[in-house]
């Protein structure tokens, strides 16, 4: 499996959350939403101008900034 930012994944991509490299205040936010090393993730869209992104995890969409998206590094599942 390929490791790319979340900032760089495609609509209706599936990973593995795999490093979080935030810190101070912006990485504590993005733990407490949930997005930690471990945790399967899924793109939904994008908005228009491709920021922010919408993500799925444990059953709730959230919604990133490409800044906030640019410290999750992911493991991609490849495409059958």
């Amino acid at each position: 499996m390929p490791t790319v930012l979340l900032r760089h994944m495609e609509p209706k991509q599936h990973g593995v959350i795999v490093k979080v490299t935030a810190t101070g205040e912006l990485g504590r936010r993005i733990r407490d939403m949930g997005l930690v090393p471990g945790t399967p993730i899924q793109v939904q869209g994008r908005a228009p101008l491709n920021d922010p992104v919408a993500v799925r995890v444990r059953q709730f969409t959230l919604t990133l900034r490409n800044n906030e998206a640019d410290h999750i590094f992911v493991d991609v599942e490849e495409s059958p």
